[in-house]
């Protein structure tokens, strides 16, 4: 269970960022709140703050990093299991 909890005013975006560390960040799409450790989405560990604060909600369930070249499925947050990050 992660410490931050999204905000549950209606001056939010769809999706937003809530918190970056050391070893991933925290993101809050409509009322649900994920974190995504570097060590199982490397395409962040050396991303600049401001290119994982650019992210886009499009369709209400697909994520979109423009700057990062990264796009993840809500599914794939919610249920990893079924989309491995490496074929074997």
């Amino acid at each position: 269970m992660s410490k931050f909890k999204c905000p549950n005013d209606q001056n939010i975006s769809e999706v937003e960022v809530s918190h970056i560390d050391s070893h991933g960040f925290w993101l809050c799409v409509e009322d649900k709140e994920y974190f995504l450790p570097y060590d199982e989405y490397p395409w962040f560990k050396e991303a600049r703050v401001k290119e994982i604060l650019n992210v886009k909600l499009l369709h209400r369930h697909h994520l979109d990093w423009p700057a990062l070249d990264v796009d993840l499925e809500i599914d794939s947050l919610e249920n990893p299991h079924n989309y491995p990050l490496k074929y074997e």
